[in-house]
Parts: structure tokens; sequence; C-alpha cells
């Protein structure tokens, strides 16, 4: 029992110094799609982003590995993807273009499609000059955030907007920036605006309002509708404002007039001043608070949560000395949705683990045996954490948990079946219980070997990725036999867990249940001769007599008295003769 124990703590121990990672969800999955984005500076004219985008697609023609790919589609000056599944949304605006690539089946492949993505994150759009081109993967299973997500919240625009710029400027310098992909703050290049200082004191001498100059502003540059034209069933309509070659140049403001009351024409320049500056691309609001949000993904075959503490890590000393005092940092994303997946399934495991107990005490009608069994589920996750050391897999906190869950289930089953047994032996048979012990685990072993031996094989398939068309086999002969894919990805973390898992379970339900079982027998014999009363079912308890009755009368016959043999010799009596 201490060897186990001793076991089950090296093995926590080893499992946290060499495993190879936590997911969230599997990362090794072979993409569908891949998009090649590509953003240039705001106020890019939507051809120039064509172009930009036809030359992105030359550059694919010589990616190695181009013979996988199905299709390929390019949208530029907009979002979307020219119907392909989008994913994960796309650029938008006339400064934005995005290149679809659709992969062929996975047993069609003739490269690996990691290596392929990882060339072009390397190699196109590098000699782009003014122009950010990422390059990443359609994301399966559950949408979830950006696996570097990293939010600045404080109140000051101009302060977010300097925090966030230092931020990026510490990643890209640093050797992280190698393995990260698409490092952007959500907070856009601040935009070119007309900025009207109206002078409230001269306004209101000439009976104006700050609504009355910018009516006449807007009106003058963006227009005003006066009415509408229609023609059949079409409607347009007419709007009225400057004349383009005046309305583009800022100088012609000088000679704009504000309609006062009485119909009196005032100069714009009587009443208001005017500069051309910068304002805010985006504001952004969480909780009633600005925020500026800093998002990358990962480059492909580096683990996302090893790759986002890299980061932890680099941004610490900035966190500690630079931040100023009301803003904070906060790692969300996938890592926050990661924590509540963990949190839920932790709770559902012990959640599970409860009620199995309480139903065990209830049946068992102890809570010495349920313990027994209890402790060897939590043992068998020696042999998952040995597993994944094993075959080097991350520990996915979904697939994994999910077959941590499932193996409690096969070790409570066959652990409840042997003690159940060893106690019928004991109460039917009379049998001792060491000969109990030894007579349960004979008679249990074929079942519980074959039990393991069955959930093992039936897994494999799922573990090595084994697919196999049993449609196509029936129709046409053609069953389609390959390895890996997509399956093996999914299925692959939970296979393996319940596998080594059950085969480790089975040594603890043959070997570490009977052994558990004898010490608790001893230790509980032990408690009731030193600390559990005796009973007293032998002694007899005379009940009192009830008022309504009268006691019992004891009645002694009387003593006859016998003689003594004194007195017989005294008399000298001679039996008497038979008469002739």
């Amino acid at each position: 029992m201490g060897s186990s124990v001793a076991v089950l703590a090296v093995t926590v121990m080893a499992f946290t110094r060499f495993n190879s990672g936590i997911e969230y969800f599997p990362e090794d999955i072979p993409p569908k799609q891949v998009f090649v984005d590509v953003e240039l500076p705001i106020g890019t004219r939507a051809g120039a982003t064509d172009d930009l985008v036809s030359r992105l697609e030359g550059e694919l023609m010589s990616v190695p590995g181009r013979t996988d790919w199905k299709s390929s589609v390019a949208v530029s000056g907009g979002g979307g993807g020219g119907g392909m599944d989008m994913g994960q949304g796309g650029p938008s605006g006339p400064n934005a273009g995005r290149v679809t690539l659709s992969y062929v089946d996975f047993q069609d492949r003739g490269a690996d499609a990691f290596e392929t993505l990882a060339w072009m994150q390397s190699n196109i759009g590098t000699e782009i000059a003014g122009a950010e081109v990422t390059v990443e993967q359609l994301q399966e299973g559950v949408q979830s955030g950006a696996p570097v997500n990293i939010e600045v919240v404080g109140e000051d625009p101009e302060q977010l907007k300097a925090l966030s710029d230092r931020v990026l400027e510490i990643l890209r310098n640093d050797a992280i920036s190698s393995q990260l992909v698409g490092l952007e703050s959500d907070l856009d290049a601040a935009r070119p605006e007309l900025s009207i200082e109206v002078d409230r004191e001269k306004a209101a001498l000439y009976e104006l309002s700050t609504s009355d100059v910018g009516r006449a502003v807007r009106g003058a540059i963006q227009g005003v509708e006066a009415a509408k034209y229609r023609t059949g069933t079409d409607e347009y309509d007419i709007i009225v404002r400057l004349a383009p070659e005046y309305r583009d140049n800022l100088a012609q403001l000088s000679e704009l007039t504000v309609m006062a009351d009485g119909g009196r024409q005032i100069p714009l320049l009587s009443v208001a001043d005017w500069q051309v500056g910068e304002g805010y691309g985006t504001i952004r609001r969480k909780d009633q608070e600005r925020m500026a949000t800093i998002s990358s993904d990962v480059a492909a075959g580096l683990n996302s949560n090893a790759v986002l503490v890299e980061v932890q890590e680099v941004l610490a000393p900035f966190v500690a000395d630079e931040l100023p005092p009301g803003y904070t940092i906060a790692y969300t994303g996938q890592q926050e949705e990661q924590g509540e997946a963990q949190d839920f399934l932790g709770a559902a495991f012990f959640t599970a683990l409860l009620l199995i107990a309480f139903i065990l005490i209830s049946q068992f009608n102890s809570v010495v045996k349920p313990f027994i069994i209890m402790t060897s589920v939590m043992m068998s996750t020696i042999g998952v954490f040995m597993g994944l050391m094993v075959f080097r897999m991350p520990f996915g906190v979904i697939m994994t948990g999910v077959g941590i869950i499932s193996l409690a289930g096969i070790v409570v089953n066959n652990a409840i079946v042997l003690i159940d047994y060893i106690d019928i032996l004991r109460e039917r048979d009379a049998m001792d219980r060491r000969e109990a012990l030894v007579q349960g685990g004979k008679t249990r072993f074929r079942p519980v070997v074959l039990t393991a031996t069955t959930t093992a094989l039936g897994l494999v398939p799922l573990a090595v990725g084994l697919n196999f068309d049993f449609f196509g086999l029936y129709t046409a002969l053609q069953p389609e036999l390959f390895w890996g894919g997509e399956q093996a990805a999914w299925w692959g973390p939970m296979a393996v867990a319940v596998i080594v898992g059950i085969i480790f379970a089975t040594f603890l339900t043959l070997v570490l249940v009977p052994v558990m079982y004898s010490l608790v027998d001893d230790f509980t014999t032990f408690f009731r001769r030193w600390f559990v009363a005796p009973d007293r079912d032998d002694a007899v308890a005379v009940p009192s007599p009830s008022p309504a009755e009268p006691p019992f009368e004891v009645r002694v016959p009387p003593r006859v008295a016998e003689p003594e043999p004194a007195q017989v010799f005294r008399t000298g009596l001679r039996p008497r003769p038979e008469a002739g």
C-alpha cells in the first residue's frame, strides 16, 4: 500500500516535470483550410489591395505541398471568403484581403500540412513592405479566443494606446516573436479627422449655437438630403453639397457661411477655428471599462500554453515596473476558457466520485469498503500519467479529462464485483479471510483481465488513428484503410488515457484491492476490540412486574424427613417370610 502511494507521488512529480504540455482542444489536427490574410495601412484603395492579393496568390504557387490544395479563393477590399467557411472571421475594409486555401482529404495528401503551414508562416509575404501578412489554419472544435490574448484595462484612451504599443514593441523585439503569428492590437490606427472648435461667446453674439455650426459644416461636406427622385419603382436620394473641388480643399472652409436667424449669413471664420488631426480608430469597453486587446496566434507545431507562459515571463518586468497605477493586464482568450473547462471537468469528476461513494455506502452498508474502491479509482490515474509521458502526448483538458472520467467507471465495476464476491465467500462458505481473498482473486481473475483486454483492444483503432470505410467496403469493395488523420488527433488522448489506465487498474484490482481489504479488516478488528463495547446478547433481562398484575409467587413443597440409618438397624426388622 505504501509503495502504491509512493508510485503515485513519484508519477505526479515526473509528469509535472516531463509532460508534453497542456492543451485545451487537440492542436495537432490536420487543417482543412489555411487562411493568408493581408492588411495594408488605413486609407489604402481597394485596387491596391487587390494587386497585393494577386501577388500573394503568385507566391503561393511555389509553396511545397501545393498539390494538396483543391481550391484557392481570394477576396480583397472587404470581409468574407468567397463562399468558403470563414471560420475565424476575416479582414474587412478596402485595405484588407484574404486568400483561402482548401486541402484535399487527409488520405490523399502527399505532404505534411503542418510543415507546409510552418513554411508559409516563415516565407510568405516577407518581402512585401508596408503590409502585414499572416498565415493561420482554420480553428477546429469549439470556437475560442486567441491562444495569446492580453487585455490592458484603464480609463485614458491615449494611455491605453501607449501601453498597447509598448506591449507590442516588447514582444516584437524579443525572441518570442518567432513563435507568434499575427501579433496585433485591436486599437485601430488613428484616422485623420477635421476638428472644428466653436467659440461659444462669438457664436452667441450672432445668435448661433454649436449645432447650427455643425449642421452647416456637415451639409457642406457630406451633404443634405433635399428631396427624392422616383422613376418607376426606383427611388433615389437628391443630396445637395459642395462641389468636389470645394469640399476636398480645406482652405475653402474660410469662405463657408452659417445661416443665422433673419437670414443673416455669418462667415464660419468669425465663430470657429478648425484643424486636421488624428482621431481614435476604435474605443472598446468591457464591463464599462476601456480596454485594449493584444492578440496573436501560435506558430504551427508549438504548444499554445507553453508559448503563453513564455509571453508572461517576457512581460513580467513591464507589468512590475512600467504599468501605471489604475491600469491592469489580464491574460484571457483561450487561456480563460481553458480554465473554465478545467474547473467544470474537475467539479464533474469529484461529483461523480461522491455519487459513486454514496451508492456504494448504501449498498455495502459500510464505509471502509467504498473507501477501498474509491482509493483504487484515484490510484488508476497513475496509468494515465504514465501513458501520456511514454507516448509524449499533451494532457488534453477536454479529451483526456473525459477519458479519466470514463476510466473511473470501469475501475469501480471491477473492484465492486471482487469485494462483493469475497464477502459472499466469507459469509456463505464460512471461509477465513485469507482463503476468501485467494479464492476470490482466482475466480475474478479471468473476468477482470478480459474486461481490460477487450476495452484496450477496442480503443486501439482510436489511439493509432485506424480509419476503415465500412460503407465503401460493402458497396464498392473499397475500404480505404489508412492511418492517422483527424480521428487520431481528436480521440487519441482519450483512448491512450483509458488504455494505459485500464491496464494499470487491472493490477490494482487483483493486487492492491485484496491487500487493502486485508489491512482495513485488521484495522476494523483492532478498533472494535479496543474502542467498541462488547455486545451483551447472551444476557437475559427479567421484566419487572406490571402494576396491574400481582407478583409471581414461588411455592416450595414441604420437605419430608428421611429416617436415619441408625434407627433402621435399631429396630431389627426382618423381611416377612411368604406364607407357605
